[in-house]
């Protein structure tokens, strides 16, 4: 079953190393925006899955994170939210993969509830057609001019 978040509003998501992010609901605007993005228009031709994801994951994440704790600069003071900085805080490996597993897995777990196949009605062969025939009909046809 598909459960419907109907608050649209900003929740913190922590991705570990003291460092927590204020995220927007991913939504389909959101990914469309995204997706969309000069940054993903520009990927050179055959740039393979993990070029995309980390490319992609950078991109959304310009547009969802509103704010984050935890991030300073090299002197360690707070450090504002920037495209730049989200840029570098992306670039640390174990964040990029606990927002990646956090917050887009869980968009596009969503899009594979949707677009699963609907269980057969009474079983796995239920409403199937026979497409083969039995040896001794084929070779009958076969024969004939």
């Amino acid at each position: 079953m598909l459960r419907l978040n109907l608050v649209r509003e900003p929740y913190w998501l922590d991705l570990g190393l003291g460092v927590s992010v204020q995220v927007e609901p991913l939504t389909t605007a959101l990914m469309v925006a995204a997706r969309s993005d000069p940054a993903m228009r520009g990927l050179p031709e055959g740039a393979n899955d993990d070029e995309i994801a980390v490319i992609f994951g950078k991109t959304l994440a310009e547009r969802a994170i509103l704010d984050w704790e935890g991030v300073g600069d090299a002197e360690g003071n707070p450090t504002p939210v920037t495209p730049e900085g989200i840029t570098a805080l992306l670039d640390i490996w174990p964040i990029f993969e606990k927002f990646q597993m956090n917050y887009v897995a869980s968009g596009l777990e969503i899009e594979l509830e949707k677009n699963a196949s609907a269980p057969s009605q009474t079983g796995s062969g239920a409403g199937a057609k026979a497409t083969a025939r039995p040896a001794k009909a084929r070779a009958r046809t076969a024969r004939k001019p």
